[in-house]
């Protein structure tokens, strides 16, 4: 939306030309935007300040690319507080959404879970849960909502997950999932231990399928 003042978060930002700044951004209403911003001569310029992952702003787009300018840029709240593997979760959380969400395509529902998402990791309410959700949102936005019929099929006691054909059955234990804890994760029952780590495998197949032969980044800073 042209010109209309919304919120948004950085997800990612990286030196241009000559003092200027390609930043990508979580947008309220018009998704995930590439924006070139003029950031200042001096290291110490407030555009520079603001455009921090994790700060809330208010911006206004403009112009016609798909690279977009701000006629807008001011702070909407206090920068979020993040340490340890919450920041490192979060940088997670922007990491995929850089990688795999089209530019400008709206998406209001994921920018309020992305908001719910960066809230749990500032009050410490459980890393896994909240990123479980926010890849499942994420998933539904690009298309690919998980049919979870198979779970509730008495032939077999396991699933596995392909890419062609979603969740099928089978009766190897070896690389599939266990029928109950998936039943679990569609009926959104997932504060036992076991079945998160399901969730987690799941999703991990998934997105790994979805990103290709390209690690995410923010994966080490959990190794390290």
């Amino acid at each position: 939306m042209m010109d209309i003042e919304q919120r948004a978060y950085v997800l990612h930002s990286r030196p241009y030309r000559e003092n200027q700044l390609l930043v990508d951004l979580l947008t309220e209403y018009d998704g995930k935007v590439g924006a070139v911003v003029y950031s200042g001569k001096s290291a110490k310029s407030n555009k520079k300040s603001i455009l921090q992952p994790f700060n809330p702003i208010k911006i206004k787009l403009k112009g016609r690319s798909s690279l977009k300018k701000l006629s807008l840029l001011e702070n909407d709240g206090k920068s979020l507080k993040l340490q340890g593997n919450y920041l490192f979760s979060a940088f997670y959380v922007n990491e995929l959404l850089v990688r795999l969400l089209p530019e400008l395509v709206p998406c209001e529902p994921l920018y309020q879970v992305y908001l719910k998402t960066l809230q749990h990791l500032v009050t410490h309410d459980g890393i896994e849960p909240a990123l479980r959700q926010f890849e499942m949102t994420l998933l539904q936005e690009l298309g690919i909502a998980l049919d979870f019929e198979p779970a509730y099929q008495l032939d077999l006691p396991y699933l596995r997950f392909c890419a062609e054909m979603g969740l099928v059955s089978t009766d190897k234990k070896q690389g599939s999932y266990d029928k109950l804890h998936v039943q679990a994760i569609a009926e959104q029952c997932v504060s036992s231990p076991e079945v998160l780590l399901t969730f987690k495998r799941l999703m991990r197949q998934i997105i790994e399928q979805l990103l290709g032969n390209k690690p995410l980044n923010s994966r080490k800073l959990f190794i390290k």
